[in-house]
């Protein structure tokens, strides 16, 4: 049975160090005052490693970084918020967001709540129920017991979609999986009553944990209202590893030089309903146990990178071929189908589409790759540490440029704490594995 998520906590933590990229000049200079370079200079991740690498979260490799055009995008957007004057597009290129659609909300940033609204379901009458519940988060953050009175509006709103919406919501649970389904609606009825008890009460401190719980059945109703995997990859990755479904991965990581931190021990799903090539290969690559005894080869205050082998490969080699294996890019949009292959939102002209899985959480997880190749991904992955003013939820820069495909669900404010040289001591699937098909790792060598 896989080890609870714990971390080993010693004291208060020190506020992490952030290393900025530089701004190359090969490519073009980009003339700034300090307040606005510090925009640009968060934005830009760089890969943290000693030798040349391909792969990078957005213009990643030392010695480059913006380009011309870029440069006058990150100006334009960084004017345009700072200033509230909206950004205008650079002369050749698209046109940009515009700064209204950037900043609007609010804003889902609970990894849970994002991978409970990127299931592929169609059920209005579960939604209806969820939303008030997703909604006690904001109504905590009045300060005091004030809170409690929008709490008990949101719990009662809640509670009347589900009685109004129980049949509709059942029809929608899978046959093979209704019992189930009904188990759970008991569940979140029986915790909704006990929910009002502990507002009646006023105890403002047990409300977080018990939505937590409530949100926990609702998101397993929703999980059973999922019949099969929703559509088909394209034929030139069918081969390739493919998580259909979701899959739970344990990352237990020894921490060095840290008197405050010993290990811990991140929780992280991976969603293959909205990624499943590119979570298929994490997957695989986890049963391969190429990650463990791993660096953490980058942790500036922006990101958390790993990925890279030792040795003069940047990428994961297939023994078998004894060539690397690369995924193509893979991003599913709100609305869409199947995900998108091959091609960032940028270059489709996409420019306001919203992704299913955004750069919205703290620690969500995505795939690095080359600047110029948008099919170059291999084992190199990042986690996103905070929201910068370049990368604002609900609609960023990196959104539709990157493969995301999966968040840290627990002790995701921990992956602040990491740093270059700290060891992964293992990656462990804790379940899911069964949703893993074509798995590389099987084969003998």
């Amino acid at each position: 049975m896989a080890a609870f998520i714990s971390c080993h906590y010693f004291s208060s933590i020190p506020a992490p160090q952030c290393i900025s990229p530089s701004i190359s000049t090969t490519r073009g200079t980009c003339l700034v005052d300090r307040r606005r370079s510090l925009w640009i200079r968060r934005f830009g991740p760089r890969c943290s490693s000693g030798k040349p690498h391909r792969f990078r979260p957005e213009h990643g490799q030392k010695g480059k970084s913006f380009s011309l055009k870029e440069c006058g995008f990150s100006i334009a957007l960084a004017i345009g918020l700072i200033t509230g004057v909206p950004a205008l597009a650079y002369p050749a290129g698209p046109v940009l967001p515009d700064v209204s659609v950037l900043i609007s909300g609010p804003p889902i940033k609970d990894p849970g709540a994002l991978l409970r609204y990127a299931l592929p379901i169609d059920n209005k009458a579960i939604r209806e129920v969820q939303k008030p519940l997703e909604d006690i988060t904001d109504s905590l953050k009045v300060g005091g017991v004030k809170a409690l009175d929008s709490v008990e509006r949101n719990l009662r709103q809640s509670s009347r979609a589900l009685k109004q919406g129980r049949d509709l919501i059942l029809s929608g649970v899978v046959e093979s999986k209704k019992e189930h389904g009904k188990e759970l609606l008991h569940k979140l009825e029986v915790g909704m009553e006990e929910l009002q008890q502990i507002v009646e009460e006023k105890n403002r401190d047990a409300v977080a944990p018990k939505q937590k719980e409530l949100l926990q059945y609702v998101g397993g109703v929703e999980e059973d209202m999922v019949d099969g995997f929703p559509y088909e990859v394209p034929e030139e990755y069918r081969n390739m590893p493919l998580l259909k479904g979701r899959a739970t991965v344990d990352m237990k990581v020894k921490v060095k030089d840290n008197p405050n931190v010993d290990e811990c021990v991140f929780r992280i799903v991976l969603d293959g309903y909205n990624a499943p090539v590119t979570a298929g290969n994490f997957v695989d690559l986890v049963e391969r146990h190429f990650y463990d005894g791993m660096e953490i080869q980058r942790a500036d205050g922006f990101v958390v990178q790993t990925g890279d082998p030792e040795g003069p490969a940047e990428s994961f080699i297939d023994p078998s071929t004894e060539k690397p294996r690369t995924i193509p890019l893979e991003i599913m949009v709100e609305g869409d189908k199947a995900p998108v292959y091959g091609e960032t939102l940028e270059d489709l002209g996409r420019y306001k589409a919203q992704t299913k899985l955004p750069f919205n959480a703290f620690g969500t997880m995505a795939m690095a790759r080359d600047e110029f190749d948008n099919n170059s991904a291999s084992s190199q992955v990042f986690w996103l540490l905070k929201e910068s003013e370049l990368t604002p939820s609900n609609s960023n820069i990196l959104d539709g440029r990157y493969a995301v495909f999966g968040y840290v669900t627990e002790n995701e404010d921990y992956l602040a704490d990491l740093k270059v040289g700290d060891v992964i001591e293992s990656l462990q699937v804790v379940s899911g594995l069964d949703n893993l098909v074509n798995p590389s790792y099987k084969i003998a060598g």
